[in-house]
């Protein structure tokens, strides 16, 4: 893979782990001569994300929408940084520039870019692996939620498993690495369940 969006909180969180992780999947990903493309900002999870792969001279790509470049969250010191005109515009651009998708920990607007990517996955619209790094947990309950949308006929399995999770991020890479991706369709009928 050349290229990684990373999906994650513009906020700090309440454990030290977070950033601490964030700004080591970053690292990593520098290291490994895979280019960052995130939303852009300097704070948070987003902030710490870019610094990783920034001090080890990784190739770091934001993009963020006029309205929160104006509002001085964005990140000055990036490769590059691309301004888009709305959210929507800017979860297109970064699926256009990444070969695969990391998420960790964050808020609604980390949960509807991933969800947004896993359904484009789910109806065919890209091949991409999908993973979430799921640091202390944080994803536990949402990997239940999505157990029970198997166990009740709303998701397939095999799209369930489109869902990569590791705690650790060279296992999570190496997943991504080794994705294959379902060639089954979305839909279930009742006696498929």
């Amino acid at each position: 893979m050349k290229s990684i969006t990373v999906f994650c909180g513009s906020s700090n969180g309440t454990d030290d782990v977070f950033m601490e992780q964030a700004f080591q999947l970053g690292k990593t990903l520098g290291e490994n001569k895979i280019g960052l493309v995130y939303g852009g900002a300097k704070v948070g999870l987003m902030g710490a994300v870019a610094d990783g792969a920034l001090s080890v001279g990784g190739t770091v790509t934001g993009v963020i929408p006029d309205f929160l470049r104006s509002k001085e969250i964005a990140h000055t010191g990036l490769t590059e940084l691309l301004i888009v005109d709305s959210m929507h515009s800017r979860k297109t651009k970064m699926n256009e520039l990444c070969e695969g998708v990391i998420t960790l920990p964050g808020g609604y607007g980390t949960m509807e870019e991933f969800f947004e990517m896993l359904t484009w996955a789910q109806l065919g619209l890209h091949k991409k692996p999908i993973g979430i790094l799921n640091i202390n947990g944080y994803y536990d309950a949402m990997i239940t939620l999505v157990q029970t949308m198997v166990d009740k006929g709303f998701l397939k399995q095999i799209n369930q498993d489109m869902i990569l999770i590791s705690d650790d991020i060279d296992t999570l890479l190496d997943k991504m690495k080794n994705y294959v991706p379902p060639v089954v369709g979305k839909w279930i009928n009742k006696d498929e369940v």
